[in-house]
């Protein structure tokens, strides 16, 4: 060995110091820490209170001029009062009893559901063909689109006036070109607003024109919704224009159908302008909306009364909601 040999020294190996674990974490286990972590929950709790501070406006507004009416309506079901006076006698479910017991509810039922099909069904069944129509290349198509349309815009008021001037009896135009007709056949011209079955016709005609643009144009975008190469497979399997409708389009509507359904039933149960101006007496077109509305403020002055028919009408409205919701949105294919 030599001198230099001796004299070495290997060096000691490094020493790792190891933090001593806290009184409440286990031996061998590190505690993590998220710097990020309060700055995330501040941020959680900013983003919480700014939806809250968004939605509160909204749901004080519904609460007050939607929830808190439905309420006091039930409450003043409940009472026979007429309106304008300062007391009311609590009768319990004496109106519902009297509403249903009457001879007035079979005809006022009756008139609901009839004019209720007949509106939904048409504005849907015409809205769709109209559709149709409009969703080929036409010359001046746009310009059909907005006319189609624009009845749905106007005010019910004004149509419910202008269409009382048609169908007329004297000045009437639908009144004069009829009256011509059926004097060859020896036929009395009908009184649209004399015979009650001819009102409630006549009443559905209406608001049949009035709506039916609705539907066209929620058809329309359906139908320039459907994928061309759905379409271009069905022609080249040789379907035809029928086919390819029933067995490609149709199904593919099933969204676009239970939404208007949903909204033309709704809006068709809740009818008044057009009813109130066309036949203020209710002549063959009392439905329960009108019927509510002329046990209050017409000759009756029954308030109490008025509202159990309005709360029927808002059971039958969450009944038909429900049914639809549940049944009809099985058979429903959402693309």
């Amino acid at each position: 060995m030599t001198a230099i040999e001796s004299h070495y020294v290997a060096p000691a190996p490094p020493q790792v110091s190891t933090p001593e674990p806290l009184p409440d974490q286990p031996a061998g286990r590190r505690l993590r820490r998220h710097p990020h972590r309060g700055r995330a929950s501040r941020n959680g709790l900013r983003e919480k209170l700014l939806f809250v501070a968004l939605i509160a406006p909204n749901v004080v507004l519904i609460a007050v001029f939607v929830y808190r009416p439905i309420i006091m309506n039930l409450y003043y079901s409940l009472l026979d009062w007429t309106l304008g006076s300062s007391t009311a006698k609590f009768v319990g479910l004496g109106n519902y009893v009297e509403f249903f017991t009457s001879r007035d509810a079979p005809s006022v039922l009756g008139t609901t559901a009839v004019f209720t099909i007949a509106t939904v069904g048409g504005s849907m069944a015409i809205g769709l063909m109209l559709a149709k129509v409009l969703n080929r290349r036409l010359i001046g198509r746009n310009v059909a689109r907005a006319t189609v349309f624009a009845p749905y815009v106007l005010s019910g008021v004004g149509v419910g006036l202008v269409w009382s001037f048609i169908f007329g009896p004297t000045i009437g135009v639908l009144a004069g070109v009829l009256a011509g007709v059926l004097r060859k056949l020896n036929v009395a011209s009908p009184q649209w607003f004399l015979d009650p079955k001819l009102s409630l016709v006549m009443v559905v005609l209406v608001y049949v024109w009035k709506n039916l643009g609705y539907c066209a144009v929620i058809y329309l975008a359906a139908l320039q919704a459907v994928p061309r190469d759905v379409l271009e497979a069905a022609a080249l399997d040789g379907a035809s224009r029928t086919r390819t409708f029933w067995s490609v389009i149709w199904p593919l509507l099933g969204p676009t159908n239970l939404f208007l359904l949903l909204t033309t039933l709704l809006g068709s149960l809740q009818a008044f302008d057009i009813i109130r101006i066309m036949t203020p007496m209710g002549q063959g077109t009392t439905t329960l909306m009108y019927s509510s509305y002329l046990q209050a403020f017409g000759s009756y002055n029954r308030a109490g009364y008025s509202a159990a028919i309005s709360t029927v009408l808002l059971v039958i409205l969450m009944i038909l909601t429900l049914v639809q919701m549940r049944l009809l949105e099985r058979r429903v294919h959402y693309a």
